[in-house]
C-alpha cells in the first residue's frame, strides 16, 4: 500500500492486488482468512500439522491479474520471509502469464533474505530496504522514466480502501530501541514520527472513504509522547462527535513504560477497543539482556492506570513469548499466574529467530540454527516445535489453560 501511495504522485495506473484479501469478517473488521490445506514443502513433512495456503485462490487470484492487462511492469512483495512459497507461487503465475514482463520484489523477505530470494523466486531485480529515491533509480533501469504530476497526489490507500471499514495507521517508522529478538532497525534504519496534522488529514480522509476502525502498527508509537501521541489523541478527541463512531486499536504491542495515567484517560476519550502490551517474559534477568524496555512494574503501573482510565479484561491484553532460546516451560507459566493476577487477557505468543538480529546471531554461534535454515523452519509455529526444547504436549496444555482464561 505504501508503494502504491507513493506511486500515485506519478503519472501511471495501478492495479493493487492483496493476496490476504479473503476472509470471514467479525469484530471490529477481523475475521479469519479463507484456507486451503495444500501439499506439504519436504523439509515440513516431520511437522504433524496441515499445511495450508491462506487468502485468495489462484484462480481468483488470475482473474484479479487480467483485469487492467497488460503491464509495463509488475512489484511483488512479501511481509514474512517464511511466506517466500507464496512469492514462489506469484511468480510462476505471472511469469506464464506474462513471458517478458520485468518483476521486481521488495519488502521484508527481499531484504533479509535477498540472496535467498534471488536464488529461489524467479524475478528480475530484488529492492532492498525503505522505499525512497533508490526505489525509482531501480526502475530506471528497466528503462522507466516516471513524471510526476502536477496536481498534488491524493492518499492512493483511499482508493484501496473504500470498500473496507478498516485501515492500519503508521504515525512514524522505525523505532530507536535495538531489542534482541525485533528487526525493526533492520528494516528501517532511521526513527521517524509524522507531523500531528499529516496524521489528522489521513484519518480525516479515511473516516469521509468509510472507514470506522484504525489500527496503530507503529514500533513505538508512546515514544516522546507529550509532544506526540498525547497531542495527537487530544485533535482526534476535539474531531469527535456524538455521532461518530471512530474506533482506535493497537495490535503491535506498546512501551508499558510510557503509559501514564493521562496517556490511558485520553486514549479511552478517544475510543480505544483494543489495547496490547509487551511483556514478552517475567524474568527480570531475560528482560535486560533482551533490551530492557519493559520491566514487570512498567507493565503493572500500565496496567492499573488503562483500568483506572475505565479499560476492561477484554480490552488490555499482553504478549507473552515462549520458546525464547534456553527459556523453561516454568518460566512461561510464571508469566502467565503474573497476567492473571493484573486480571488481563494473555496473548501467547511463539518465538521465530529473525535473519540479522542479536538473537539469531547468538542461535547461529550455539549451532542451534545454522545461517542457511530455510526460512520456512523460521515460522513463528514451527520454529518452537523443532528448537526450543519444549514438549509440544506441554505447550498445548499451556495454551488451553490461556485460552479458558481469556475466555472467562
Amino acid at each position: 500500500m505504501k508503494v502504491a501511495e507513493y506511486l500515485s504522485a506519478f503519472d501511471i495506473s495501478i492495479n493493487y492486488i492483496d493476496c490476504t484479501d479473503s476472509y470471514r469478517p467479525s469484530k471490529y473488521g477481523t475475521g479469519h482468512f479463507r484456507k486451503e490445506v495444500v501439499e506439504k514443502p519436504e523439509i515440513l513433512k516431520m511437522i504433524p500439522r496441515f499445511y495450508k495456503r491462506y487468502g485468495i485462490s489462484i484462480g481468483e487470484f488470475v482473474e484479479r491479474t487480467k483485469f487492467k492487462m497488460p503491464y509495463d511492469l509488475i512489484l511483488v512483495t512479501s511481509q514474512m520471509s517464511y511466506w517466500y512459497p507464496g512469492v514462489q507461487k506469484v511468480t510462476e503465475i505471472l511469469r506464464d502469464m506474462f513471458l517478458d514482463t520485468p518483476i521486481i520484489l521488495g519488502g521484508t523477505y527481499a531484504t533479509l533474505y535477498r540472496e535467498h530470494a534471488i536464488e529461489n523466486t524467479g524475478i528480475d531485480a530484488i529492492y532492498v530496504g525503505e522505499l525512497n529515491r533508490g526505489f525509482i533509480m531501480l526502475l530506471e533501469t528497466f528503462g522507466f522514466r516516471l513524471k510526476k504530476k502536477r496536481e498534488a497526489s491524493p492518499y492512493y490507500r483511499l482508493g484501496l480502501y473504500n470498500r473496507y471499514p478498516f485501515a492500519p495507521l503508521l504515525t512514524g517508522s522505525g523505532c530507536p530501541f535495538n531489542c534482541v529478538y525485533c528487526a525493526s532497525g533492520l528494516l528501517s534504519q532511521t526513527y521517524n514520527k509524522r507531523s500531528i496534522e499529516d496524521i489528522l488529514k489521513e484519518i480525516k480522509e479515511l473516516y469521509s472513504a468509510g472507514v470506522r476502525d484504525f489500527a496503530f502498527y507503529d514500533d513505538a508509537l508512546l515514544l516522546d509522547a507529550e509532544n506526540h501521541i498525547k497531542p495527537l489523541l487530544r485533535s482526534i478527541i476535539s474531531l469527535q462527535t456524538h455521532e461518530d463512531n471512530m474506533n482506535f486499536h493497537t495490535p503491535n504491542g506498546l512501551h508499558a513504560r510510557f503509559l501514564d495515567e493521562e496517556l490511558a484517560f485520553l486514549m479511552k476519550r478517544a475510543n480505544f477497543k483494543t489495547i496490547r502490551l509487551s511483556l514478552e517474559t517475567v524474568n527480570p534477568l531475560r528482560q535486560q539482556e533482551s533490551g530492557g524496555k519493559v520491566s514487570n512494574e512498567d507493565l503493572m503501573r500500565a496496567v492499573r492506570n488503562l483500568k483506572k482510565a475505565g479499560f476492561s479484561k477484554r480490552e488490555i491484553g499482553v504478549y507473552l513469548m515462549y520458546g525464547l532460546p534456553d527459556q523453561s516451560i516454568d518460566e512461561v507459566r510464571d508469566g502467565i499466574e503474573f497476567l492473571k493476577g493484573l486480571d488481563v487477557r494473555i496473548n501467547l505468543t511463539e518465538f521465530s529467530p529473525i535473519r540479522g538480529t542479536r538473537l539469531w546471531d547468538d542461535l547461529v554461534k550455539k549451532g542451534i540454527i545454522s545461517e542457511s535454515i530455510d526460512p520456512l523452519l523460521t515460522n513463528n509455529t514451527i520454529f518452537p516445535f523443532i528448537y526450543s526444547g519444549l514438549d509440544p504436549a506441554a505447550i498445548q496444555k499451556m495454551k488451553t489453560e490461556v485460552n479458558i482464561y481469556n475466555s472467562a
